[in-house]
């Protein structure tokens, strides 16, 4: 995706700044450090089909029948009643459960509804015995807090401006934690943009069901997978740029990926059909009665797509098929395909937002070809050359090219059917046809040197300046150049989303992307002041897009009023150059009307092209990371949660399948080489905190752990003889769809060192730092050793993987090695500072089975909080070694700041700052698959 080509041509910059949106809301969402003690839990929602399951009207076995003979009473009553046969009060149909499944509020309102049961439509394996699906409903938790200004406020060192809070910053309030965990999702925030990570349908429920956010989006741009071939429309690597299919080796171990866009989903393209289904329900719920939806799809299942939005939003809300040029695809035998497609459809079609699009008219493009006359400077008109017709450098001096246009149109009204004389000759509309203005119009075209006699009719002249743009049609020919420049598997391009947004939006509105990719749909929203939400399932996406995001530079468009930021409009205004062109964003439109009439011609505002202020470089307003991680679970033996919840179920189930899977991988990755290999893995009796004991190999890993019960040959805990190359351990799970808490750790280990345990292993899917800090410690602070051990996402996938290595499933993830340094003050009265420096990590490779070291310089990018709160990461510097993304910025705002600092934000060494309020730092490392590595460091005790 392009940084801002247009921020190119802008000059050195005297200042920064982002656009804000004041009036615009959001609810309170609480930050990922408070998610252990979150509690405001809700059950998982039902979404319920179209009740319309069978081509026909089958009474006998089709569950619409119900419905159907409700219908027919309805249709009854109403027929009774007064015209508009409308009932005093709406009328509810309910199922078995006490679910409304259908209103009707009159008689044409049922007929409907009966008339749709019985349409022909798409039916797949599957779809009939699935009348309704459940989603769990969970809280979305602020990871990251993100702002370019912030980043550059923060570089300026202690020379920074001090009236800037860090409200102004980030846009954060830095709620109390009370109000987190009392007041989240009760109470309005100000407005930041949102970059979530979780399943599209998971998180669209949660801002349903949590946030109240539907009825509230304006547009949806969605490009999801083509088909359901695994290389179709993925990236798993940041470094990588493309994938081979069916390569395992570019496997992705995120388990949403996988069931997206692996080819062995259970029933292909079945399964692709419900995934779609399902997320379309909850896009409808989402957009505003004005809001459109765009569904980018190649030709391999863009009709059964088109089939499945028939159902979803009511085939009278199409709008239109888009066809987009593209590169040529691969190689066939038969005609290379070079297009792909937008499936349009409305919210409610007779109250769609649409703001009509232009493109330069040109002689010899598209409805510039039709220009084929010119009139010269003394009056005589001729055709176009061929050459003339190419390229309008070639038309002699002075003059105008036009075409001839009909002034009749078909009619019947006779006071239009009139004769009228032209240069002796009578001319007259012919059957069937009337023209199009009054005698005194044609005589004023006339005046006007405009009429003319082309072969046996009357014409007028139109000239290519009447109108210098044409309007845009449903073909877009003009795309495949930037499909030709694209550098990542995931990405879109920027002109049809651009366009998209620009025809049905305006500034201040809100536009959703369930789909992330690279970021497109957030980077062109935020190019033209519109607020975004974007989706992914995979970190890779987001790992791009928040570079892209961080670094890119946009115009600053003028606002019409500073105090409603975008949703107060931009300012556009007719402008000409000097060879009398229109080049502004207002544009004068001549038509037969205005020529006839003698009025001043119809303006045009051309919605791109809004006025700029070129001594202001636009950076990106604050937004955040989210997540749809579930709270941290501590797994309490709360009989009255459980009870309530469930979890207490679920918890033993999960830890039942992790024991097998142990059972059959017991070997664990634990770093340097090193092998753990497990034998009797069993549940421990009578445990409050720990999920498993097993014994295992001594081979000098666990030197300092002490032998239980201080003998050798002794029974272990159940009854098991441990002998004297034996150790016997501790295991405790994590939560399958959470992070492991502190509180998770502390009682495990003070468990594990009161029945005398030689170590603990800590089993997970993701941790929180403060609970990694605690491992690393746990031996001085709880009596026993313990050790973290990644479990790969691969275990919740199933069999939807081809191969698994049993050796890949459980491995050490390492830290990042950071070195703090401290620069004493200079002179007395200034402050000390310091510098984070990134020398490297260790990254366990599950394909070739070692631990490979990574210097700083060869991460993909490292942010940097230099007052970390413990709650939310602040991103006050980002450094992208790799690359030159800030190259955009460095270049506008060169006046600024020194080469030196941008050199640090390209490379390892952080550029000066001072301690911050909590005197803690955090350094988070992205590596090339997108996994997060956060280390938290006490800037005291570092320095120490």
């Amino acid at each position: 995706m392009p940084r801002g080509n247009a921020a190119r041509k802008i000059q050195p910059a005297a200042q920064a700044k982002t656009y804000k949106y004041p009036n615009a809301k959001a609810i309170l969402r609480p930050d990922a450090g408070v998610q252990s003690q979150f509690r405001k839990k809700k059950p998982p929602k039902t979404y319920r089909y179209d009740s319309s399951l069978s081509p026909a009207l089958d009474w006998d076995d089709n569950p619409a029948r119900e419905l159907g003979e409700w219908l027919i009473h309805c249709i009854e009553q109403a027929s009774r009643l007064e015209p508009p046969h409308r009932f005093p009060k709406i009328q509810e149909f309910k199922d078995a459960a006490g679910n409304v499944v259908a209103t009707v509020s009159g008689l044409h309102d049922a007929v409907e509804q009966l008339k749709r049961l019985s349409k022909p439509f798409l039916n797949w394996a599957g779809k009939a015995e699935r009348l309704s699906f459940d989603v769990p409903t969970l809280p979305l938790f602020i990871h990251e807090r993100l702002s370019t200004k912030a980043i550059l406020e923060t570089i300026k060192g202690h020379k920074r401006d001090k009236q800037l809070t860090l409200f102004d910053l980030f846009a954060d309030r830095e709620h109390p934690i009370q109000d987190q965990l009392l007041r989240a999702y009760e109470h309005a925030n100000g407005w930041t943009n949102r970059m979530i990570l979780g399943d599209s349908l998971i998180v669209m429920n949660s801002l349903l069901q949590y946030e109240g956010l539907g009825g509230q989006v304006q547009m949806i741009y969605m490009d999801p997978p083509y088909g359901v071939e695994f290389g179709s429309n993925f990236q798993p690597f940041v470094r990588k740029r493309e994938v081979k299919h069916n390569d395992d080796i570019n496997m992705t171990r995120e388990p949403e990926m996988v069931k997206a866009y692996r080819d062995t989903w259970e029933l292909a393209l079945h399964s692709y059909l419900t995934y779609l289904r399902d997320r379309l329900l909850l896009c409808r719920d989402l957009l505003l009665p004005s809001g459109s939806i765009f569904v980018q799809m190649g030709d391999e299942n863009l009709h059964h797509v088109r089939e499945v939005m028939d159902q979803v939003f009511g085939e009278k809300n199409f709008i239109s098929l888009i066809s987009i040029k593209t590169s040529p695809g691969d190689t066939t035998d038969y005609l290379p395909p070079c297009l792909d497609y937008l499936l349009w459809y409305a919210k409610d079609i007779s109250r769609t937002k649409f703001r009509k699009l232009y493109l330069e008219k040109s002689l010899g493009v598209a409805q510039g070809e039709s220009f084929d006359w010119i009139e010269l400077a003394d009056g005589s008109c001729r055709l176009m050359t061929e050459e003339e017709s190419r390229n309008s450098i070639h038309l002699p001096a002075g003059s105008k090219p036009f075409r001839w246009a009909d002034p009749r149109r078909k009619g019947s009204s006779e006071t239009a059917k009139f004769e009228y004389e032209f240069e002796r000759e009578i001319f007259t509309p012919g059957p069937g046809m009337t023209w199009k203005t009054s005698p005194q119009g044609l005589d004023r075209l006339k005046e006007c040197k405009r009429l003319g006699k082309k072969g046996k009719q009357l014409n007028y002249k139109r000239y290519l300046a009447d109108f210098p743009c044409t309007e845009l049609l449903n073909v877009w020919i003009d795309t495949m150049n930037s499909f030709l420049k694209r550098e990542y598997v995931v990405e879109t391009n920027p002109k049809i989303v651009q366009r998209c947004m620009l025809m049905t939006t305006d500034p201040g509105d809100l536009v959703f992307d369930p789909t992330c990719g690279s970021g497109t749909t957030a980077y062109v929203s935020e190019q033209w002041g519109r607020r975004w939400i974007t989706i992914d399932t995979s970190r890779v996406p987001l790992a791009l897009a928040r570079q892209q995001l961080l670094t890119a530079t946009f115009p600053y468009y003028e606002l019409k009023d500073e105090t409603l930021g975008p949703a107060g409009g931009f300012v556009y205004k007719r402008k000409q150059n000097r060879k009398g062109e229109e080049v502004g964003g207002i544009v004068p439109h001549i038509t037969l009307e205005s020529i006839a009439n003698n009025e001043p011609p119809k303006e045009e505002v051309l919605v791109d092209r809004p006025e700029k202020i070129n001594k202001i470089t636009r950076v990106t307003g604050p937004f955040t990371v989210e997540a749809t991680i579930p709270t941290p679970v501590d797994w309490e033996n709360d009989n009255q949660e459980d009870s309530k919840t469930g979890n207490g179920e679920s918890h033993r189930s999960f830890v039942d399948r992790m024991l097998e899977v142990l059972r059959k991988s017991p070997v664990l990755q634990v770093g340097g080489g090193k092998t753990v290999t497990l034998s009797h893995v069993r549940p421990p009796a009578k445990t409050l905190a720990l999920s498993a004991e097993a014994l295992v190999e001594t081979n000098g890993v666990h030197s300092k752990s002490k032998q239980p019960n201080g003998k050798n040959g002794v029974n272990g805990k159940n009854g098991q003889h441990v002998s004297s190359s034996q150790k016997l351990v501790a295991i405790v799970f994590g939560p399958e769809n959470g992070a492991v808490s502190e509180k998770l750790v502390f009682e495990a280990a003070r468990e594990a060192h009161a029945k005398s345990y030689t170590h603990l292993y800590v089993i997970g899917f993701a941790i929180q730092p403060n609970a990694r800090e605690l491992i690393e410690k746990c031996e001085a602070a709880a009596g026993v050793a313990a050790t973290y051990v990644q479990a790969t996402p691969d275990l919740m996938m199933g069999d939807l993987l081809k191969n698994m290595r049993s050796s890949q499933i459980f491995s050490v993830c390492g830290l990042p090695e950071i070195k703090v340094h401290e620069t004493k003050p200079k002179q007395k009265g200034e402050p000390v500072t310091y510098q984070v420096e990134l020398l490297g990590l260790d990254v366990f490779d599950p394909i070739a089975m070692e631990s490979k070291p990574f210097k700083g310089s060869d991460v993909p990018a490292w942010f940097l909080d230099i007052d970390y709160n413990g709650l939310c990461f602040h991103v006050s510097q980002a450094f992208f070694p790799r690359t030159a993304a800030w190259d955009d910025l460095r270049r506008a705002l060169r006046t600024q700041y020194e080469d030196s600092v941008w050199d640090h934000l390209a490379g390892t060494l952080s550029t000066h700052f001072e301690a911050g309020e909590h005197r803690k730092i955090a350094v988070k490392v992205i590596d090339d698959r997108g996994n997060e590595l956060l280390m938290v460091t006490d800037l005291e005790e570092k320095t120490k």
